[in-house]
Order: C-alpha cells, then structure tokens, then sequence
C-alpha cells in the first residue's frame, strides 16, 4: 500500500513539473505575439 502511494507522489510530482514547463513555455510565446504585435502598431512598450 506505501508503495502505491509513493508511486502516485511520484507521478503527480512528474506531471506537475512538466505542466510547469508546458505553461512558462505557452506564456513566452504569447509574450513574443504580443510584442510582436505592439512593435507592428508602432507604440513601444515603456
């Protein structure tokens, strides 16, 4: 039974951290759009 429980621990650690990464990555992306997008209309970002 502990080691079921440890191995759950485990995994939702696991897909925590990759979960993690997948959001930082999807927010830089939308960081990268939107600055694109302010420098295409001409206003700079202060």
């Amino acid at each position: 039974m502990n080691r079921k429980i440890a191995v759950a621990t485990s995994l939702a650690i696991l897909f925590g951290l990759s979960a993690c990464n997948t959001v930082n990555g999807a927010g830089k992306d939308l960081k990268s759009a939107g600055d694109a997008i302010s420098g295409a209309s001409g206003e700079t970002k202060k």
